[in-house]
């Protein structure tokens, strides 16, 4: 029993002679320097604090120019994450620009700020003073309406919305404007100004750079060279302007201290000047756009577009192969999902292989495949809607999104309700008309042509597919049916809710959706 105890007691002193597990944050270390010391957990015995301590950000760009670029080990970038400001782009750059499926990031709502205060953005015109006073015409037309329209909804909704005793004024009429706004925002172009934060990753922040360098939008364009850029250059460091601050307080009294503040915490923080430095346009991007859309164009011959309903959900039991070759088109044209499938059903074995070969015909040694390859959930929804709506659900990021070019009125557009309870439809009828008419001549000009879509106005339907599994299709329908949404997100969700249901009468049950038939009130946020 003695030697038991002893043993138990050896036992317990080697346990307490054990290194515990340790855990820690990082913080105020270069993103490229932190990606660097976490890669070497599979190449050093060292600990992370050694590593950063014995770390430069010369070594660091060494080592990633070896391991990164010369044996493909892409993997490390997803270690450097990093903060980016994006501002005074307009919505169409904002909507390509977060179209990642690793993004992280916030714009401005058009929920809770004014925009008519933000401007818009005015493309190149050529030489063509003609087409560039016709988009400023437009543009500036719709602002006005917008702002119009704000304040005809506001005034409605307080006529027909007491304020609650308890409740007090400014708080009241701010929550009545954010409905107001919530309205005229489907007037709002997509030429309108936002801005936008983002945190990704060096790897996601590569791709995404090649994907803008390769748009068709000059606007884009530019903005990936902005993003390459800014990645190189001096970072907005708050801590360092404080440390330069000190080191001029003790330089008169010692100036060796104030230099060593400046070497050790003055230093220019480059966020990622080595993992981005090789983004260049994808020949891969834009070659497989161009031949995928004479695919498309040539499938379909010029038919009109099939009525379609808000959300679509599509047959589980499609062959694989169909879906492939229908996704590809889909992403490349206007029509719903159910058109070209029926066209791509009727092709030959080797037709249908044709057009999946276009996917990758042009993929490099280091390109992911086109995302239309995702294939295989069972939950997908063919979405058509508005614009505005479309914003708020590409916010969602466990789902794979197929999204369409913009249509630029060619699916039509959504009436907002408190316009029709304003008195305002007619208006906004003749509004949608007139732009529609400014875009028709904006499009017959080659050197103006791209300036059209910049018009649409949030109202103009656009279409995507959203591919996911049953879990996130039920985290949608929840989220984006409560109350307090958007009304035009709220009824594709509910759809969404609907559909699968319908199918799948055992699974209504798990859905906690919102019924949005019951009276809202307008004062809950």
């Amino acid at each position: 029993m003695a030697d038991v105890t002893v043993v138990a007691a050896e036992l317990d002193a080697e346990r307490d002679r054990a290194p515990q597990t340790e855990v820690f944050a990082v913080y105020g270390v270069e993103p490229e320097v932190q990606a660097y010391a976490m890669a070497k957990y599979s190449r050093s015995a060292l600990s992370m604090r050694e590593s950063l301590r014995e770390i430069s950000s010369q070594r660091a760009e060494k080592f990633l120019n070896t391991f990164y670029f010369q044996y493909g080990h892409r993997s490390i970038a997803d270690l450097a994450h990093i903060a980016m400001a994006v501002e005074r782009l307009s919505m169409l750059a904002a909507i390509v620009l977060v179209d990642e499926q690793r993004w992280d990031g916030q714009e401005r709502s058009t929920r809770y700020q004014d925009f008519r205060k933000s401007g818009y953005y005015v493309p190149e015109f050529a030489g063509d003073e003609e087409g560039r006073r016709t988009y400023v015409e437009a543009a500036e037309f719709l602002f006005s309406e917008y702002e119009q329209s704000s304040e005809v909804v506001f005034r409605h909704l307080l006529s027909r919305t007491p304020q609650p005793a308890e409740m007090k004024r400014d708080s009241y009429e701010r929550t009545l404007r954010a409905r107001a706004f919530d309205a005229s925002r489907y007037l709002l172009p997509l030429a309108t100004n936002t801005s936008l934060g983002q945190i990704v990753n060096a790897r996601t922040l590569e791709a995404q750079i090649a994907r803008l360098l390769s748009s068709s939008y000059p606007e884009v364009r530019e903005l990936g060279q902005r993003l390459k850029g800014a990645a190189n250059e001096p970072a907005c460091d708050f801590a360092r302007e404080a440390a330069l601050q000190i080191a001029a307080e003790v330089e008169a009294q010692n100036p060796a201290i104030a230099a060593r503040i400046r070497s050790a915490m003055a230093r220019e923080v480059r966020v990622a000047p080595t993992l981005v430095k090789y983004a260049e346009p994808s020949e891969f991007e834009s070659a497989s756009r161009d031949e995928l859309t004479r695919a498309a164009a040539e499938l379909m011959g010029g038919a009109a577009f099939e009525p379609a309903p808000p959300v679509d959900l599509l047959d589980e039991s499609e062959p694989f192969e169909i879906e492939l070759a229908t996704t590809l088109l889909y992403a490349h044209s206007l029509y719903r999902y159910r058109q070209i499938q029926a066209r791509v059903q009727a092709l030959s074995q080797p037709a249908r292989r044709e057009i999946i070969a276009l996917g990758v015909k042009h993929r490099g040694a280091h390109d992911e495949l086109p995302r239309a390859f995702a294939a295989g959930q069972r939950f997908r929804f063919d979405i058509t809607m508005d614009l505005g709506g479309f914003r708020d659900m590409h916010r969602h990021r466990r789902c794979i999104q197929v999204i369409q070019p913009f249509a630029n009125g060619g699916l039509g557009y959504e009436t907002p309700q408190e316009f029709v309870d304003a008195g305002l439809e007619a208006r906004f009828q003749a509004a949608m008309r007139r732009i529609g008419e400014a875009q028709c001549r904006l499009a017959s000009h080659p050197a103006s042509g791209a300036a059209a879509t910049y018009l649409s106005p949030l109202a103009h339907r656009q279409r995507a597919l959203f591919k996911m599994d049953f879990s996130e299709a039920v985290y949608i329908a929840e989220l984006r049916t409560t109350p307090a949404g958007h009304y035009s997100y709220r009824r594709v969700a509910w759809e969404m809710y609907r559909t699968v249901a319908e199918r799948y009468p055992a699974l209504g049950p798990y859905f906690r959706v919102r019924d949005i038939h019951e009276p809202v009130d307008l004062l809950k946020r």
